[in-house]
């Protein structure tokens, strides 16, 4: 419960392509929604008649023995070593998610990776087999610039970048980077923070004087068709 990253509209639907939401108990508060929806997830999951509960990411893992213990089959997405993170550096954050990845260790059924490296670390740091499924793409739809038009947008002159905008991503050395280079062409920074806000402003301070620089935040749907279909180059 609460608010969604993708958008209000989604704050209160029970319903998605075929898939029933629900909603628990959650605790607002940088840390603590992950934490707080995580553990109450694990006890109605462990509770409900479900035979698979299929946790994601190495934080909400540390519930995983949760429903284990009541005789389900549990599968661990890791999506990469989070406590690596630089969000998450020098503090409690960095330690209670090392925590949900030895909790993933010893009580997932399964364990799924995205990447062969970290596949390699699980075998090599706790001699732990996983199954290798990399992320899944769709084809993309061309889609002819409308809505970017509104921010000064058309085919070719733009560079884009997606993604989240957090330290380890390294988005400052592009900014610095685009800002030495001579060109018309705008630079498109689009993406959300992740309990990153301090940098996504830094960011914001260092574009302040170049008027090519742009920032969207969190898109998705046709407005992120239209900004990949037109962009001159991807970085």
């Amino acid at each position: 419960s609460g608010h969604h990253v993708s958008g209000a509209e989604y704050d209160n639907k029970i319903e998605y392509d075929g898939i029933r939401q629900k909603f628990v108990p959650t605790i607002e508060g940088k840390g603590l929604a992950a934490v707080s929806s995580s553990f109450f997830a694990a006890l109605y999951s462990a509770f409900g008649k479900y035979d698979v509960v299929h946790i994601h990411a190495e934080g909400p893992a540390a519930f995983c023995w949760i429903p284990k213990l009541f005789g389900k089959r549990v599968v661990v997405t890791i999506h990469g070593l989070d406590w690596k993170r630089a969000k998450w550096q020098g503090g409690f954050g960095a330690k209670y998610i090392h925590y949900g990845e030895k909790m993933a260790v010893k009580h997932a059924n399964e364990i799924i990776v995205l990447s062969r490296g970290v596949q390699d670390y699980f075998e090599n740091t706790y001699g732990r087999k996983t199954i290798f499924i990399p992320n899944g793409v769709n084809r993309p739809k061309q889609a002819d610039a409308d809505l970017i038009q509104k921010s000064g947008l058309k085919k070719d002159n733009y560079i884009l970048y997606l993604g989240r905008i957090v330290p380890e991503k390294g988005e400052h050395y592009l900014i610095d980077a685009f800002k030495q280079v001579k060109t018309d062409k705008k630079l498109v920074m689009a993406g959300g923070s992740s309990d990153s806000d301090e940098y996504m402003q830094q960011l914001k301070e260092m574009a302040n004087e170049d008027e090519r620089i742009l920032f969207t935040g969190f898109v998705q749907g046709r407005l992120l068709q239209e900004l990949y279909s037109n962009a001159y180059v991807y970085v």
